[in-house]
This record gives structure tokens, sequence and C-alpha cells, in this order.
């Protein structure tokens, strides 16, 4: 048993030494094992309060238990301490911290005001460039919807470059009224350049002075009888309060703020974020943390809070559910404001969150015990000598043996782990038309890297009895011990639900037609398939790309992107003539020539 005492002592004499600086500091075991990680606008203050041990928590006790050193990390202000934290909690996973899975990348619009004709785009990632940024929005409809408005409402063009410098008439959106077809010159370039300020202040959320500043250059364009400008300016506004008409009264008052609520229910803890953007509903999206069950929602709630927004750039404010402690250092941190609200639309908008984050509870509940009776019912029906863990499933895919590749998915309790997935170049079977050698080379590579950590309870293969007696062969020297291997092969007629299961040593089988652990089979055995399909036309598509301008001396991704922005497409640059190459800013008339080559030899 740890010795409570002597974890109450080390902290007590690290009181002593702790700088009163914003920074982070580290607890480790006996065993240089980081227990936990945390931020403090004053460290001595903060680790203080682990001394005054009868009112900590029962978790918070044991983990004083455990601790036998201290490690401080001094930084300049409260924003690096937490992107520091952050970093570290991310990299060192420790026991005792609350640990939040985020690997999504939320779509944004995209506008660049120095372009001469900027376009409205998606984006989705990084920011790579000096352009404009709206959002985020938690899903792709989401984004489709105000992108959607912006067009009917603005016009602005939303056609790629390539498309743009080359158009010689409007398309069938300026038909439609839903661009202003500066690509062929029917608005100016100032013009078209007020158009773009205005959609900035309406994503921006202010479409009410928007509103009053059209009508004013509505009644000016009227009473200097330019009729036509007038006409097209009372359409914007008719649609802009066709808009604010359709705003659910909780946002209309709202111009950027994320509403985040914490919800913990029958042993599960749920985390929902609703972004709102200038009266905008931006979808909701939910989190399920890690080692949270035994922290209360107020400390779940902060936890959240400092690793999304170190990752996620903050709106203006942000709306919780609980008032936080440390609300002060998250607002320096973020440079946003932390709203706690108890009445008003405010508080509505994060009611309707929490009730949202209850929800998503029950439906993870009800998934995860439907996995675990498939899981349970897996270990009866192939006699396994327990409930699998990770269920590795594998499928090759080629074309008439070209670009082939191997791909392996990962089955767990929780579901699919695709950060596990792992694709496999073929790059030693000469054969590329043989799927059994190409099996074996995936399996042999695959258990060459095989750790404990990452061991299969289940290797499943998409073929049959051939492909499991070479996968047997080709392993034979590794231990195997614990491992299932099952080969699963297309029944009478190809239907699915009618598969056949092949194991060694055990006659080949079929499971109930339309029982729930068919459908669960069927289920990993095609999220396989998709992945190599996937996989294995990516790889094509970057084969045919690259051999046609890649393997050209002397062209890069500047001149790449160059030639495909003037134009269009790689089979207008074989078609062009050398004439037509040399007007291409950046090509030389030996590099013209060398590309004229290239494609007409």
């Amino acid at each position: 048993m740890p010795d409570i005492q002597h974890g109450i002592e080390v902290i007590k004499c690290n009181v002593q030494i702790a700088p009163t600086a914003p920074g982070v500091y580290r607890m480790l075991d006996k065993n240089d094992k980081v227990l936990y990680v945390g931020k403090a606008k004053n460290i001595k203050k903060r680790i203080v309060a682990y001394t005054h041990f009868d009112k900590l928590a029962d978790h918070i006790k044991r983990m004083v238990a455990e601790v036998d050193r201290m490690e401080f990390i001094v930084v300049e202000n409260e924003a690096k301490a937490l992107l520091m934290e952050n970093d570290l909690i991310k990299k060192l996973e420790p026991k005792y911290n609350i640990l939040l899975k985020d690997d999504k990348t939320f779509p944004h619009l995209m506008i660049n005001p120095n372009e001469d004709f900027p376009a409205l785009k998606k984006s989705r990632g990084a920011r790579k460039d000096k352009s404009r940024y709206f959002g985020p929005f938690a899903s792709a409809t989401a984004v489709n919807n105000v992108m959607d408005i912006v067009q009917k409402t603005f016009q602005l063009r939303t056609c790629r470059d390539s498309v743009f410098l080359h158009r010689e008439r409007p398309c069938m959106l300026y038909q439609i009224k839903r661009c202003s077809a500066p690509c062929v010159g029917k608005i100016s370039r100032e013009d078209y350049h007020k158009t773009v300020g205005e959609v900035i202040s309406f994503l921006e959320g202010k479409s009410t002075n928007l509103q009053a500043e059209l009508s004013a250059r509505m009644e000016q364009a009227s009473a200097e009888m330019d009729y036509e400008t007038a006409l097209l300016l009372r359409d914007k506004i008719r649609s802009l309060s066709s808009v604010q008409g359709g705003y659910n009264v909780e946002y209309v008052d709202l111009v950027s703020v994320d509403a985040v609520a914490v919800k913990k229910h029958k042993n599960m803890v749920c985390i929902q974020v609703f972004f709102v953007r200038g009266g905008q509903n931006g979808g909701n999206i939910p989190y399920f943390p890690k080692q949270a069950t035994e922290n209360t929602e107020e400390e779940i709630l902060e936890a959240f809070l400092s690793t999304f927004y170190a990752e996620h750039a903050a709106p203006k404010e942000i709306l919780v559910s609980h008032k936080l402690e440390n609300a002060d250092f998250l607002e320096k941190a973020l440079n946003c404001k932390i709203g706690f609200y108890q009445k008003g639309n405010k508080a509505k908008i994060v009611e309707r969150a929490k009730q949202n984050a209850e929800a998503a509870i029950e439906r993870k509940l009800a998934e995860t015990a439907t996995v675990e009776a498939n899981l349970y019912e897996m270990q009866k029906v192939f006699d396994l000598p327990r409930i699998p863990q990770r269920i590795e499933v594998y499928d090759n895919s080629h074309n008439q043996g070209s670009f082939a590749v191997g791909a392996m998915i990962v089955a767990t309790p929780n579901g699919f782990d695709k950060k596990a997935y792992r694709t496999f170049n073929i790059k030693y079977t000469e054969n590329t038309h043989d799927d059994f050698a190409m099996m074996k080379e995936v399996l042999v590579r695959r258990f060459e890297r095989m750790s404990d950590e990452n061991r299969p309870d289940v290797i499943l293969l998409d073929g049959g009895l051939g492909q499991l007696h070479v996968v047997h062969e080709a392993l034979k020297d590794y231990d195997l011990s614990g491992i299932t291997i099952i080969a699963i092969s297309k029944g009478p007629e190809r239907n699915a639900g009618k598969e056949f299961y092949h194991i060694e040593g055990r006659e080949s089988f079929a499971l109930p037609f339309q029982s729930p652990i068919a459908f669960y089979m069927q289920n990993i055995r095609d999220e396989a398939h998709r992945f190599a399909i996937g996989t294995h036309r990516k790889k094509r598509a970057k084969s045919i790309y690259k051999s046609q301008i890649d393997d050209i001396e002397g062209i890069g991704a500047g001149r790449k992107r160059d030639l495909l922005n003037f134009f269009g497409s790689v089979e207008q640059i074989k078609a062009a003539s050398l004439q037509d190459l040399m007007k291409v800013s950046g090509i030389s008339k030996k590099i013209a020539e060398k590309i004229y080559n290239y494609f007409h030899n």
C-alpha cells in the first residue's frame, strides 16, 4: 500500500521550493511514472491545496499517497501554461488526469479578401494563409446551410480558381442568381469587394447593422436614379430579412458563442458542445472523456475547456453549465469570456446542451450493450478463450495486380479504433494477382511489429480455407497462443448473411441467417473491405497523377500548381501548345519544351 504520509511530506517539501509564477507541475511516483499534470497561475498556491488532505476527494487522496517526486515548468503566462499542460497530458496520458480523445477537425468557411475576386470556400484542418475564417461548424451539413444562405443573398463565386480563370461565359449559378459572374466581368472589382465586406459582416453576426447600411445605400441609389443598383440592394435586404425571420429566437442575440454542458449519468460522462455563430446554429457534438467518473462535473468541465480550446480557436464567449472555480484563469488563457447564466436565452441553450448530453449517454450505453452482447456471442460461437478486446480484420485490394495494398482495421468493445487502422503497400510479393501471397506478406509484416499492447485476440481474414492455411503456415514461427484466426468466405450465390466461417481444427460452418452475431461479423468484414478499397483508390489516383506531372524534370510543387491553375486539368496541359505553356508564370521556354516533349514523345 502507498504511504499516505510520505506523499503529503513530498508535497510539503515541494511547496517550499515551488515557483510563484504561472506554469505546469507534474506529480510522479517512485518509478518516475507521471501520475498527474496540472497548470496554475501561481504554482506554489495551487499545490498547497494538496496538503489539506482531509478536504481532498477520494481519488485525489489515492494520488497524493502515490506521489514520490514533483517537477515544475515555469512559463510566461496562462495561455502558455494551458498549451503546455495539454501537450504533456496528450503525450503522457497520466493516470489521474481526465483524458479527452479529440481527433476531430471542424469545417469552417473561409475567404481571402486580398484576392481580386475572392471565393467563399469550405475549409477543414490547419489555417495556412491570410484568409478570414468563420466557424467552427459541427458538421458539413451545418456549414453547407450557411454557405447556401450566403450564395442566395450575396452571390459570391464558389468555383475553383482554375475554373474561374478560364470561363468565357457565365455558368448556371449566374442564371439562377446564385453568383454575380465576376469571371466574365458582370460585376466590377470595386462592387465585388463591397459585397465581400457585406459577407464578412454577415458571418461575424452583424446582420442588423448590415441591413441598416444596405437600406441607406438603397435610398441613396434610388435618389440618384440608379435603379438597377437599388433593386439589387433591395433583394439583398429581403434575403437578409428572410434569414433573420428563420432564426431561432434563442440564438438571435448571440454573435459568437459555444455552449458547453457536462452531464454524469449512469456511471458515464458526456460533454456536449453547441456552436452558435451570428444567430445561426452551427450544430453540436458530444465527447466522452476517459478517467472522469470520479471527478465532479465542475472538474470535468474545466479540464475539457483546457484541452478542447488548446486545440481549437475559442469564440468570444463560452457558455458553461457549471460555475468554475478557475474561470478567471481560463478567460486569460483563452482570451474570451466564460459565462455562467441561470436565466435568459443563454441559460436555455446551455440547458438544451445538458439535455443532449444525457440523451447521448443513453444512446452510448445502448450501443455499448449491443456490442458487448455481440462479443459475448462471438466468444461462444467461435469458442474463444475470452471475450475479444481486439479484433483485427484484414483485406487486400488491387486492380488487375496494380496498386496492390493490404489493409487492417481494428474492432474493440468501444467500436472501431480508427487510430489503429493500418495499410500495407505490397512490397515483396512479385505476383500481385496472388491474393494468398499478398495476405501472407501482410500478416508476416504485422507480426514482426507486434507487441503486448497491440496483440489481437482474433484475426479475421476475408477469404476461405486457402487463406486460412496460408496464414497459419506463414505464422508458424510466431507465438499464436491466445489468438484465434478465422477466415470468412462468401456463401451460396454470394449472398450476404450466408457466409461460411473457417477455423483450423473445426468444420466450416455458417451463422444463423440474419442473427445479430451474423450482422456484426458482416459489419466488421465490410468495414475492412471499405477501408481497403478506399486506400487502393487513393494510391491509384496518386500514382496516375504523379506519373503524368511529377516525373517531368524541373517540375516541382510550385510549377505544378501554376500549371493546373492556368489550364485547369492535366488533360488540358497535355493538349497545350508550346506557346501556351510559355504563357504560364514561372514556365520558361526550356521548361515548356520539357513538358511538351514529355507528353508528345
